[in-house]
């Protein structure tokens, strides 16, 4: 029963020895009087002791508590107490203390005042600074919170259960993203675990349900931190505590955190409240669902009865009265509990309950020979394989109970209360065995996925399919070629060209004598390639996979697709920049992913712009690589990093501050930098840069594209190959993704790998980020989405794959997107065809083939007719051919 080096038995919490600790589930058990305690001998010698400078008993001292507390709660404060006097305590202190308290602890007649106490001035002070009645009832709280977090969890999946509840929330995966949090996966995880194998779920929707990961996760997050300051509380020596402290700096301490708990446990209790009249409307028996709704009402916690409770803490709070604080916290805890335990009950009557209790008054009425031939065949009821352990363990109880296979609802009623009673003698038995179910479950043992990487399903893949579908044809359109390369490269290949982000570079363990590494871009295979082969010019397009080590986040993967486009060659002054622009945009408007913005400049510019500001040529990259942080982080954060990490001067800093607010309109921001007396104009990189920029303007006005860009002096993309015209496009609806899509010019990157320099500019999109947002705005819209292309389905009745075979191939021959389905029942291939969204049906059976016709279904218009055998073909073509046009 005792935690840590506790000595114990099974009902012995043993105090004061070397190495034991209290724990809270052990004060638990004292305080409800299931347990003992014992103080160790050698720590009971100790304090007896009397040194020759024993100070005598100096003042009278009353051990009391509030008027309001209940037997529980003293005696939770007197074994608190108990254990202070023993770890604080030095020689020939507290003897008589501990004797008269472990004494009281363990009579039969409970907790006896014991009136004025002599004690010494050492023993006022642990007396006054242990602190019993807070630490007491926060162990408490600790102990109720931690088995209610577990308890929720299975009784919640009884409910689901109960109620048909749609638990698509538990397929809550760690993507990798970050965005998701550890608890929210664990409770997913573990109700996935009691539900698995389940066939009474189905898709009734509920925020009771839908909440269960979150507001259960926050449970969890709030039990681990109350637990981890608890244990200190309870063993800790008062001799340790800061010097000045105070009580209620020591009460601060405790409220702060509790204060949470509240907050949890009262959404607990709102779900947990709304689940339970909903197992009372899914009672099949109207007279069962009318008793059982009766009780319920008469005998559960009600809402407003735990706002109430909230709001008598809260003043206490207010009011600094902390020992009230925690004990009407206790109060509530004790409300919520009762409330999930009549989730408990509910669910329980809604899934067996009937069966049990109408057997029973059968019996009663007819006796069990004659009942028994009468019964109607019911249809086998299948529970998850976790909440069929529970739901059969509340069964044994029954029967233990001599209840037999019958129980009125007011016996199975009080059973289950003391069933779930924590101070009960089976409740221990009924929590383990939840986590025996969790932690021993397969499904525990699947492989998972690495962080910052995901799998996708179906639905997913249509949509990506598309996407990319979108994008090839775009590429394609503009004269561009397909190209793929190796996913990993030598190590030489990739270093030195990503600035900073040459540590996100994942490399490989040497396989040969050779040091390579997965590929960070697209971009520098392609000019490696250019290299190697000798290549002058190219419009090449390629989608394929990056990786990146980096930290994952919401739409940031660790492996992720790029798709590029990039033109090498020598060319009309900046046609190429202007095209790549122009096909960006021509994605991200045929994607239709909403409205978004490309953030445009050019290196050059920048370049001159440091150079204008003092900044040491050698630290143009790395102070570019802190500007490219601007869309993350405040210039505040920046300017500090600049000065402070890379060793700019203040004021350094502050003249690229005024650079870089500068956004807006390009030919009005141009327009304005080649004013007379323009710092830029006195730069002989910055004057290139500004023409080149009024050509690519001028351009995208023409071609009606300018709309889309905005001139933005702060954009610095931090990889080290630029050389000319830089862009990001951001997508600026709800969903937060950050950049889509990026480019730039890079004249000088595949002069990196050979003897020639080849100009080239590329733009990447980032569709990884794209697909979120798609998929974000499918859910907005409710939109479903067909995971195949099928445009009619063979459905034969009966096992002839022969017959089968024939006809589908005659579909497919002729270009029919077909699949086919063999089973006897015509439902099978209904439903078969509704879950998929097929619009065409073929049925075909014994009867139709001795015939020579088929049944042609239109879902659409909920229309069937029969057609000829030898005529089927055309048919669908023709329907098929109507639809298309």
């Amino acid at each position: 029963m005792a935690d840590g080096g506790e000595t114990t038995t099974a009902t012995v919490v043993t105090l004061g020895g070397k190495g034991s600790s209290l724990s809270p589930s052990s004060l638990h058990a004292v305080s409800a009087g299931t347990a003992r305690v014992r103080v160790d001998s050698s720590a009971r010698d100790r304090l007896a002791s009397s040194p020759a400078n024993r100070t005598s008993p100096v003042a009278d001292f009353q051990i009391s508590f509030p008027p309001y507390f209940t037997e529980v709660e003293t005696r939770a404060s007197l074994a608190v107490l108990l254990n202070k006097l023993l770890v604080s305590g030095r020689s020939g202190t507290g003897a008589v203390l501990v004797d008269l308290i472990s004494d009281s602890l363990n009579s039969a007649e409970g907790y006896r005042d014991f009136g004025n106490l002599a004690v010494t001035n050492e023993e006022v002070s642990i007396l006054e600074k242990a602190h019993s009645n807070l630490y007491g009832i926060s162990a408490l709280l600790d102990h109720l919170s931690t088995a209610l977090s577990t308890t929720v969890d299975a009784v919640a999946a009884l409910s689901c259960e109960a109620i048909k509840a749609d638990v698509a929330v538990f397929n809550l995966m760690d993507s990798g993203d970050g965005f998701v949090s550890k608890d929210e996966i664990g409770v997913s995880s573990d109700m996935k675990v009691l539900l698995n194998g389940s066939k009474l779920v189905g898709k009734v929707e509920s925020e009771a349900i839908s909440s269960i990961p979150k507001v259960h996760a926050t449970l969890r997050r709030v039990v681990k931190s109350v637990h981890s300051e608890v244990r200190v509380y309870l063993n800790s020596s008062v001799k340790i505590q800061k010097i000045g402290s105070t009580a209620d700096g020591a009460a601060d301490d405790v409220v702060n955190v509790l204060w949470p708990l509240a907050d949890v446990l009262l959404r607990i209790g709102k779900n947990s409240l709304c689940r339970s009249k909903m197992n009372l409307d899914a009672i099949a028996a109207d007279a069962l669902k009318t008793s059982l709704t009766g009780m319920f009402e008469r005998e559960c916690v009600r809402m407003d009865d735990m706002e109430n409770d909230k709001k008598v803490l809260v003043n206490a709070y207010i009011g600094g009265d902390f020992e009230k604080f925690v004990h009407d916290l206790y109060v509530l805890c004790g409300c919520v509990w009762k409330i999930v335990v009549w989730e408990a009950i509910t669910a329980f009557v809604a899934l067996e309950g009937s069966e049990l209790i109408e057997k029973g008054k059968h019996e009663e009425v007819n006796g069990v020979q004659s009942d028994k031939k009468s019964e109607k065949k019911k249809k086998k009821v299948v529970l998850g394989r976790g909440t069929a352990v529970l739901v059969q363990l509340i069964k044994d109880r029954f029967q233990r109970n001599g209840n037999g296979d019958s129980v009125s609802l007011e016996k199975l009623v009080k059973d289950l209360l003391l069933f779930l009673d924590t101070r009960g003698p089976e409740f221990d038995h009924f929590l383990n065995k939840v986590k025996d179910i969790v932690d021993s479950n397969e499904s525990r043992r699947l492989p998972k996925l690495p962080k910052g990487t995901r799998d996708f399903g179906k639905e997913q893949m249509a949509v990506r399919e598309k996407a990319f579908s979108i994008i090839t044809e775009v590429f394609k359109k503009h004269g561009a070629t397909a190209l793929d390369t190796p996913v990993f490269e030598l190590r030489e290949t990739l270093m030195g060209k990503y600035g900073e982000d040459s540590k996100l570079i994942y490399d490989l363990a040497d396989q040969g004598g050779e040091l390579c590494s997965l590929r960070y871009d697209l971009t520098v295979p392609f000019a490696r390639y250019m290299a190697m082969n000798g290549l002058t010019s190219l419009k090449r397009y390629q989608i394929a996979k990056v990786y990146r080590r980096d930290n994952p986040s919401k739409g940031r993967y660790r492996e992720f697709y790029q798709c590029d486009l990039d033109i090498a060659g020598q060319n009309v002054r900046m046609g190429p920049d202007y095209e790549v622009i122009e096909v960006l945009v021509e994605l991200l408007d045929g994607l239709n992913i909403g409205d978004y913005e490309i953030k445009l400049n050019h290196r050059k510019l920048l370049d001159g712009m440091l150079e204008i500001c003092g900044v040491p040529p050698e630290k143009f990259r790395t102070i570019c690589s802190s500007i490219d942080k601007l869309d993350k982080q405040s210039f505040e954060q920046i300017r500090k990093e600049m000065v402070e990490e890379k060793g700019l001067m203040a004021e350094v800093a502050d003249c690229i501050g005024n650079f870089v607010k500068e956004r807006g309109q390009p030919l009005e921001l141009l327009s304005k930098l080649k004013e007379k007396g323009s710092k830029f104009l006195e730069n002989e990189g910055s004057v290139h840069a500004l023409n080149d920029l009024e050509i690519l303007f001028n351009a995208l006005e023409k071609s009606k594209c300018i709309n889309r860009v905005v001139f933005d002096l702060s954009l610095a993309r931090g990889l080290d190959y630029y050389t000319g015209v830089i862009y990001e496009a951001v997508f600026k609806g709800a969903t937060q993704v950050g950049t889509i899509a990026a480019g730039g010019r890079y004249d000088n990157l595949i002069g990196m790998f050979g003897t020639k320099q080849v100009p080239a500019v590329g733009v990447s999109l980032g569709i990884e980020r794209v697909f979120a947002i798609m998929e974000q705005l499918q859910k907005d819209q409710n939109q479903i989405i067909r995971a195949t292309e099928t445009q009619v389905l063979l459905g034969f009745l009966g096992d002839d794959l022969p017959s089968t075979a024939e006809l589908v191939k005659e579909f497919w021959v002729a270009g029919l997107k077909a699949e086919f389905l063999i089973n006897k029942r015509v439902m099978k291939h209904i439903d078969y065809a509704k879950e998929y969204r097929i619009p065409w049906v073929v049925l075909v059976g014994e009867r139709e083939l001795s015939e020579g016709v088929v049944k042609l279904k239109d879902f659409e218009n909920a229309k069937e007719e029969v057609v000829p055998r030898n005529a089927i073909v055309q048919e669908l073509l023709n329907r098929l051919g109507a639809v298309r046009t």
